[in-house]
């Protein structure tokens, strides 16, 4: 049975990924900071899918607990999903510069971190698959947020390039607004955002791992997504940039 290791796997996106890789036969690891709910998950998906399912609770923002968390997935996993992430409510100006760093640290370092422990043991099994979710914004410009998205998606490319095993996949998710807790935590204020623009978690999950096994380095959900940023890249970057600051502060 091959293991998949989630971070951010009780919420969201995290959570809809344990659900569909369960629901595939994956063994599970699930790594988030809120060790209560972790438990919780951890039982429900033994319940309804008969998997195994092990339980890291860790705060990738931390040495400790991302070093914790770098040694598990050195010890072997097949698919592993770099999801954790957060957003901040205020513009680049408006937020300390403690919590831009920390947002670095969680998505980049872990990111960089837990993509090379992975991947010398999916090389010496010549098999294994890297899922690091990014997002729309990763294509705008939108402070801290976007840059370190951008920076995934690159990432996540330069890799994919370097390893060259068709075998061994490595994609970038963006995926656009999607119904999970990600705004509340964030405290941003959604009512502006249309509702045609929301997605459902199962649906982007269920669209990257089609993508995944296609072989995409880069993976955008839903046709309505793939128009925005292809109409984006058309669009000066000023006027880019003025759009994407005053959605979902």
């Amino acid at each position: 049975m091959p293991t998949a290791l989630i971070t951010g796997a009780t919420s969201g996106l995290g959570a809809a990924f344990a659900r569909r890789l369960a629901a595939d036969g994956f063994s599970l690891v699930l790594v988030s900071r809120d060790e209560r709910r972790l438990s919780e998950s951890a039982d429900q998906l033994k319940l309804r899918y008969g998997v195994g399912v092990e339980v890291l609770p860790a705060d990738l923002a931390t040495e400790e607990g991302l070093a914790r968390v770098e040694s598990r997935v050195a010890g072997g996993v097949d698919l592993l999903v770099n999801n954790a992430g957060f957003g901040h409510p205020g513009r680049f100006l408006e937020v300390p510069v403690e919590d831009e760093v920390r947002m670095l640290k969680v998505h980049c370092e872990a990111v960089l971190r837990l993509t090379l422990a992975a991947l010398p043991g999916m090389r010496e099994r010549d098999r294994g698959a890297i899922v690091n979710v990014a997002s729309v914004a990763a294509f705008f410009p939108r402070g801290t947020y976007s840059a370190s998205k951008a920076w995934v998606v690159n990432f996540s490319e330069s890799a994919a390039s370097d390893v060259r095993n068709p075998r061994i996949k490595i994609m970038a998710l963006c995926p656009g607004f999607v119904r999970t807790e990600f705004h509340q935590r964030a405290s941003m204020d959604t009512s502006g955002i249309p509702g045609f623009l929301w997605l459902k978690a199962d649906d982007v999950v269920r669209e990257t791992m089609r993508d995944l096994a296609l072989g995409k380095r880069v993976s955008v959900p839903d046709l309505r997504y793939k128009a925005i940023v292809a109409i984006g890249r058309l669009v000066p970057r000023g006027l880019q940039a003025r759009v994407s600051s005053s959605i979902g502060r």
